[in-house]
């Protein structure tokens, strides 16, 4: 059974049935994958509290979330994480991608359930890839272990060309290969040798499987392009 939406590079909802294993109860769980772009909407304007209606709207099991701040200046030296398990009820993992503005920039996990574990899988790159200004983005991978599952989450190299990125998901295999739920923010198209890498690992894309109407997921408002995913193994299927 499935519930799919994509309606910007920010969300993505699929309705996954988890097979039956002694590490994995059966039954329904629902993922959402959602960059929330430091908690401001493409005007700028603070949108936290629409980002958690969202969440809550979806009912999701998961949340995957991309560009999270923790106490940064530009978001009002609010902990977005904390402030999310707050107003959603789930429970939370931060994972640092860098020190930024008096705070933390990365990515979360959301769970309904309690988080047994979690690390950090860090994706470097030869030579650190400078941003503007001169700034290094590091990327990593937030890794946790919940209801039986282990869940991957990323953010990947946001440049043009592929280099940094066929990099990042290099160092990403080896956790991915045993991984329950893989998703994010690949910032790479279908037809990429990014995603070629990550389904020749044995993962399989939720959107080919059982997806349907608009896949494009960027940017807001007219996508163009589809950049935001979640992965299977062979344990789930939609």
């Amino acid at each position: 059974m499935l519930s799919l939406l994509m309606k910007s590079r920010v969300l993505l909802v699929i309705l996954l049935l988890g097979c039956s294993s002694a590490s994995t109860p059966p039954g329904e769980i629902r993922v959402l994958v959602y960059n929330i772009h430091a908690g401001r909407d493409a005007a700028g304007v603070d949108n936290l509290v629409r980002v958690t209606d969202l969440i809550r709207s979806t009912g999701a099991d998961l949340v995957l979330l991309q560009e999270v701040d923790r106490g940064t200046t530009r978001s009002g030296n609010v902990d977005q994480l904390a402030r999310l398990e707050e107003l959603t009820g789930l429970r939370g993992v931060f994972g640092k991608s860098l020190d930024y503005q008096g705070g933390q920039y990365g990515i979360a996990v959301l769970s309904r359930w309690p988080i047994r574990a979690h690390r950090i899988v860090p994706l470097p790159n030869e030579p650190p890839q400078p941003r503007a200004g001169g700034a290094i983005e590091p990327r990593i991978a937030l890794e946790i272990e919940t209801n039986g599952m282990k869940v991957v989450n990323t953010h990947l190299d946001a440049s043009r060309e592929e280099t940094y990125r066929l990099q990042e998901v290099d160092h990403l295999l080896p956790a991915i290969v045993s991984a329950d739920l893989i998703g994010g923010d690949f910032n790479a198209e279908p037809q990429s040798t990014v995603l070629e890498r990550v389904l020749a690992s044995g993962l399989r894309d939720a959107w080919a499987l059982c997806g349907s109407g608009p896949e494009l997921t960027y940017p807001d408002g007219v996508p163009v392009k589809r950049i935001d995913y979640l992965f299977l193994s062979p344990r789930f299927t939609c």
